[in-house]
């Protein structure tokens, strides 16, 4: 009995550390999701997935662009030597955004983990913040406002070759219809060159009829059409992306505005309050020493 008592109490110890240890982990646990900045991350995600989605397809559609150009429209090298170039630009660009964006959105989420950090302080009642932070949060707004509307335009831009497309595929697809009454198909073409694609005395220029139909079939239409959607989509939550970022933005600047005009006051009200309480102990001590 006796050296089964020591035995049960060494158990009922390290049971005991067991449970602290546990609960110990768990409230770690809390505290570092405590200090995710959730709206930033969830605005980070969107923007890297719409930013990858954008540039990715958008690179392999301008090449399926003008592989087919090349193939059907423009046979002579020196008329789509200047879309060739501005192709090539346009993919450089599209290297530097994404690039860019990815730096970028990293360093809004560094700024949403040290407003969130500024706002668990404040609540430990050991708030401090300084007019360079605030200042940092605002430069970040105006960036992300500038940023918003680059994209908005791009978006808008990116809308053209997905319009174009798409005429040339209900095009194909009225031809191909069982219920059209199409008496003479190669009197329906798509000339290219009005949209200033391509110069004027390209050749061909423009495709007729079966010409048409055999364009819409080709791979590398129905890749550029669908990854042009695609490419749309990613700016458009690129977009949403930067206004979520942009929201956020406003409202720590907000915060940390009123917080620290919050905390100023306080100070100087404690600080008021110390002052008339020594006052009050000076007059205390004279009125007793005037007794006396």
């Amino acid at each position: 009995m006796d050296g089964t008592k020591p035995a049960m109490e060494s158990n009922a110890e390290e049971t005991q550390d067991e449970g602290q240890e546990s609960k110990g982990c768990f409230e770690c646990c809390i505290k570092c999701l405590g200090g995710v900045p959730y709206a930033s991350l969830v605005a980070t995600i969107l923007c890297f997935s719409g930013v990858a989605l954008f540039c990715g397809c958008g690179h392999v559609a301008l090449t399926g662009t003008l592989t087919m150009l090349e193939n059907h429209f423009s046979r002579i090298t020196s008329d789509h030597a200047t879309l060739a170039a501005v192709i090539q630009i346009f993919q450089y660009i599209i290297y530097g955004i994404a690039s860019f964006f990815f730096v970028y959105a990293i360093l809004l989420l560094g700024e949403g983990f040290y407003t969130t950090s500024a706002i668990k302080k404040e609540l430990q009642s050991d708030f401090k913040t300084t007019i360079c932070g605030r200042c940092i949060t605002a430069f970040f707004m105006f960036l992300t406002y500038i940023f918003a509307l680059v994209f908005i335009a791009i978006f808008c831009f990116t809308a053209i070759p997905v319009f174009l497309f798409f005429n040339m595929w209900n095009t194909c697809a009225a031809m191909r219809s069982p219920d059209s009454n199409i008496t003479y198909p190669d009197s329906i073409c798509v000339d290219v060159r009005q949209y200033g694609v391509i110069p004027l005395n390209a050749t061909p220029g423009k495709a007729c009829g079966s010409t048409l139909t055999d364009i819409c079939s080709t791979s590398e239409f129905y890749l550029s059409y669908h990854l042009y959607i695609v490419a749309l989509a990613g700016a458009g939550a690129t977009v949403i992306a930067l206004i979520h970022y942009l929201m956020i933005l406003a409202a720590n600047w907000a915060y940390l505005k009123t917080a620290a005009s919050t905390h100023d006051y306080q100070d100087i009200k404690t600080k008021d309050d110390q002052d008339l309480e020594a006052e009050a102990r000076s007059k205390d001590g004279q009125n007793s020493s005037s007794y006396s």
